[in-house]
């Protein structure tokens, strides 16, 4: 039942992706998507099984849908950090193709002296007691852990560096990563206790198995998703804003381009359609008439409050300076 939902949710975060992140140059994380959702499709029963008798009942089915997985996080790894400015040599080196290619080269090596048997869709509980499969497993969970630590680290500065519905996705990635380490643990753990002979310590340490693994691919596909979502939600925002203040300094801009006529006497229809290019271009026309010497033109200290709230918001939220509004204007002329 859990790796058909967490298949599922993996075709949502797929076509969410594919609708949110429309016309994005940055396709990583469509590609880890994509990979991940059909290494997860292959890994379910109703699949796998199928699958796995054409290929010849020996569980032979189990190896392309791992290293699918592993190839899925490789391009999870290169989407999340390719969005950091500062990656450590540590960050850089988790998340290249040197770690990956000896991960698959491991895995792919111990598989093959494997004794598959029959099909099962309990492959690490019925053959995890053999040294290669014990090995195959570790391997994989160890690169797993690698990246998803690094991935990790970019979403906690992330969250130092965000606010208000921007820090919600980084929180997310942050906390699946976590869990998925977590979940690496646990899986090394259990092959560990497994070779050893230790059932107990296995089946005790299998409680959270199933939890860590739902929780981990709910959290990175909320993160994921989140992330495109937010930036969309922030931009209708920031737009709804610009409409405002645009329709707040309309009353000061035409008396200040009744006093200096200036170049929107002739352009006012052509930039309409453009928000923040309307709204740029009332702040500087209207500094132009306050600092225009030939000309009457003043205002009070509510305009001016709206001005610079208008400024700050074309910057981006950023202070403007506490010089007197008539002294300079923040935005130059174009």
């Amino acid at each position: 039942m859990i790796p058909l939902l967490v298949s599922a949710l993996m075709w949502l975060l797929v076509a969410s992706l594919l609708i949110l992140r429309r016309g994005h140059a940055e396709r990583n994380i469509s590609y880890a998507a994509v990979t991940i959702a059909i290494a997860m499709t292959l890994n379910t029963d109703q699949v796998y099984r199928p699958l796995d008798r054409l290929a010849g009942g020996t569980n032979i089915a189990t190896l392309p849908a791992d290293v699918a997985l592993m190839i899925g996080v490789f391009f999870l790894g290169r989407g999340v950090l390719k969005a950091s400015e500062q990656q450590s040599w540590a960050e850089r080196f988790a998340r290249g193709r040197i770690v990956l290619t000896a991960a698959i080269i491991g895995a792919v090596g111990s598989f093959l002296f494997i004794d598959g048997g029959t099909t099962t869709t309990n492959f690490m509980l019925d053959l995890g007691d053999q040294p290669s499969a014990g090995t195959y497993s570790m391997i994989q969970f160890t690169y797993y852990a690698i990246v998803l630590s690094a991935m990790a680290g970019l979403a906690a500065r992330q969250v130092r560096k965000s606010a208000g519905v921007q820090q919600m996705p980084p929180t997310s990635l942050l906390i699946g990563s976590i869990l998925g380490v977590l979940l690496s643990i646990v899986v090394i753990t259990m092959d560990i206790a497994h070779l050893a002979g230790d059932l107990s310590l296995m089946r005790a340490v299998a409680i959270a198995y199933e939890p860590l693994h739902l929780m981990t691919f709910v959290l990175l596909c909320l993160g994921f998703a989140g992330q495109p979502a937010a930036r969309a939600l922030q931009a209708r925002s920031r737009d709804r804003t610009t409409r405002m203040l645009v329709a707040e300094l309309q009353p000061l801009w035409a008396a200040a381009t009744a006093a200096r006529p200036g170049i929107s006497q002739n352009t006012r229809g052509s930039i309409g359609a453009d928000p923040e290019t309307l709204l740029h271009r009332q702040i500087v026309e209207i500094r132009d008439a306050i600092i225009d010497a030939r000309v009457s033109f003043q205002v009070d200290g509510q305009d001016r409050h709206l001005i610079e709230r208008a400024e700050r918001h074309l910057l981006g939220g950023r202070s403007t300076a506490t010089a007197p509004v008539a002294s300079r204007p923040v935005l130059q002329k174009r």
